[in-house]
């Protein structure tokens, strides 16, 4: 036997509800405990429904679970009323008094439901948006209400008790209440898509009806022709279960939120916006109080609402406030902090572009060059062989030694130009540094300089080419020598440790510091005596830092000095078996 489809399972139980219920009217007459107990107690254990049903979307889905959670609250509101008439009508088996507290339980209901949907579920929310700015906002829209309530309706309720005017007013409140909350459905029915509309959709045809039907039950309470298990009912619970239809529906229409391209700046001032009306018209309406309203016991009464409200309101806003400055110093730190890496970024860039436009010049270069300065080399040879005077002799020499010199610059250049990636492996970098400190300590012999070296024992293996490697220690090293001879002495402190994803390799001296820290990776750019050095050697160090995936800065210590630091990052676990895999390929 085939089952029959899945809106029929929902269709065909819920028409029997509507259908019996209907009915009831005909078999038990008004005032019936059993047409009472079968009205309240049907229409509450729908409320409980529809409270476990957003209970469960709120745990399931961590995207909307906000929204979810201020629709159980609602309903869950909806459930205490409904449960203070099944105590009075049911259990005490007496009418409903007029005033009731339950009033005041039912106006409230309404306000987690406005909350809910002004979270706009439908889009999506940053990482660094607060759930307690919008928690914020639903304790003041909560407050809001709560003061119209106590200013409009509590004083002929309760204060200076007039029953007519007191229904009216509630009846007014109560539809203002339901109307608001369907014209933010409506407009976010127009303004989505897909799934999303549908679920608006739904949610606005069960509200309307809930809100016409509420209208309308009103009228026939104040014209007293209205009961519990009444025709009356009907509608209402039509529209509790296309409510709890919707709630049910909502996880198998799969919805999540949306990224929006443009978000509505004008959306995100409407709490702010509101609460400043709201701070303006409290004392509007206290002016209103005072000149307006002649029953004095009433006055004083909305006077002092007026006044609490103000300095509830105004903490809120304060709190409010406070919560944005401080969100507003965590943006501008971090907008200062994507500042300084954009700005780090566009300097490596450029960096890497002058290595390469450089590259390619010195390229040319040596190759135009090399031709006749071999020339002038053999000539200048054949020149010291033959029989010249002692002074052209002397002039002969000078020319081959500045053209060696040339030759050794040319020699560098082409070096330079020709760096292409070497064979990487993965290598022990702390033995790599302890023998270019080595190195560089037999030099260090003579002068009066103090070498001192700080490693962990559990450095992790990088990836890259021990040759190249070394070459930039010496390089850092010797730059670090060469600056402390010329300050009589010092020390030079080298520290490598893991932090993290990284290995971390610090060179440190006691010297001068550096003139210009921020050109020291330039091509040719050396503070050095003429003919001591090409400032080539930090440039190339650079790109073979680059060619790594590393990073290399520099800067001068407060305490005098530089320091260089250079960062590796540490090989994966499983890279060792792609390394071998590959060379076995390639040979």
């Amino acid at each position: 036997m085939s089952m029959p489809p899945k809106s029929l399972r929902w269709i065909i139980p819920s028409a029997a509800l509507l259908l019996t219920y209907a009915a009831l009217p005909a078999i038990f007459h008004r005032g019936s405990i059993v047409l009472t107990a079968a009205g309240d107690v049907t229409t509450l254990g729908l409320y409980l429904w529809a409270t476990a049903v957003a209970c469960m979307n709120a745990r399931r889905h961590r995207e909307t679970r906000a929204f979810w959670g201020f629709m159980a609250a609602g309903c869950s509101i909806w459930a205490v009323n409904m449960s203070m008439w099944v105590y009075v009508e049911v259990l005490l088996r007496r009418e409903i008094p007029d005033p009731f507290v339950g009033d005041i339980v039912l106006f409230l209901h309404v306000v987690p439901f406005i909350a809910a949907v002004a979270l706009r579920p439908h889009q999506s929310k940053s990482e660094n948006d607060k759930l307690h700015l919008g928690t914020l906002s639903f304790f003041m829209l909560l407050i809001w209400w709560m003061f119209l309530y106590a200013f409009v309706v509590f004083p002929d309720e309760y204060v200076v008790l007039n029953k007519d005017i007191y229904t009216h007013n509630y009846d007014r409140l109560y539809a203002l209440e339901s109307f608001v909350l369907l014209g933010v459905l409506g407009y976010f029915i127009f303004k989505t898509k897909g799934t999303w509309r549908k679920f608006y959709s739904c949610l606005f045809a069960g509200w309307a009806l809930y809100t016409v039907t509420s209208i309308f039950l009103n009228m026939a309470i104040i014209g007293d022709t209205y009961y519990t298990g009444s025709l009356y009912d009907v509608p209402l619970l039509a529209a509790t279960l296309l409510l709890v239809w919707t709630f049910t529906q909502a996880p198998k229409w799969n919805l999540k939120p949306e990224p929006i391209e443009a978000p509505s700046l004008r959306w995100s001032r409407l709490p702010t916006r509101l609460a400043m009306l709201a701070m303006l018209s409290a004392p509007m309406m206290g002016m209103w109080v005072l000149f307006w309203d002649p029953i004095p016991k009433r006055n004083h009464f909305r006077l002092y609402v007026t006044f609490v409200t103000l300095l509830v309101l105004g903490f809120f806003l304060f709190l409010r406030q406070s919560l944005l400055d401080s969100e507003l110093l965590r943006l501008l730190a971090e907008s200062q902090k994507r500042l300084e890496n954009l700005e780090r970024v566009q300097n490596k860039l450029i960096q890497r572009e002058k290595l390469a436009s450089l590259g390619q010049l010195a390229a040319g270069v040596a190759h135009e060059i090399n031709n006749p300065l071999a020339a002038i080399l053999g000539y200048a040879e054949l020149l010291t062989n033959a029989d010249v005077h002692s002074e052209q002799k002397a002039m002969v020499g000078k020319i081959a030694q500045q053209a060696r010199r040339t030759r050794d610059l040319v020699s560098r250049l082409a070096n330079f130009a020709n760096q292409s990636p070497a064979e990487k492996s993965l290598v022990d970098i702390g033995i790599l540094l302890r023998r270019a400190i080595q190195i560089e300590t037999l030099r260090m012999q003579d002068e009066k300089i103090k070498v001192s070296m700080e490693m962990d024992p559990d450095l992790p293996k990088v990836f890259g080419s021990d040759s190249q490697l070394v070459q930039c220690f010496i390089q850092i090293t010797s730059n670090a020598r060469d600056a402390l001879v010329e300050a009589g002495g010092g020390t030079l402190s080298v520290h490598a440790y893991k932090n993290t994803h990284e290995v971390v390799i610090e060179f440190s001296d006691t010297g001068a510091g550096m003139s210009e820290p921020d050109r020291v990776f330039d091509p040719f750019y050396t503070t050095k005596a003429v003919g001591k050095g090409a400032g080539l050697g930090l440039s190339a160090t650079y790109g073979i830092m680059q060619d790594h995936g590393g990073q290399i800065t520099c800067e001068n210590r407060p305490e005098g000095g530089a320091i260089f630091v250079l960062r590796f990052p540490v090989a994966k676990a499983g890279l060792r078996a792609d390394v071998e895999l590959m060379n076995t390929y390639l040979h």
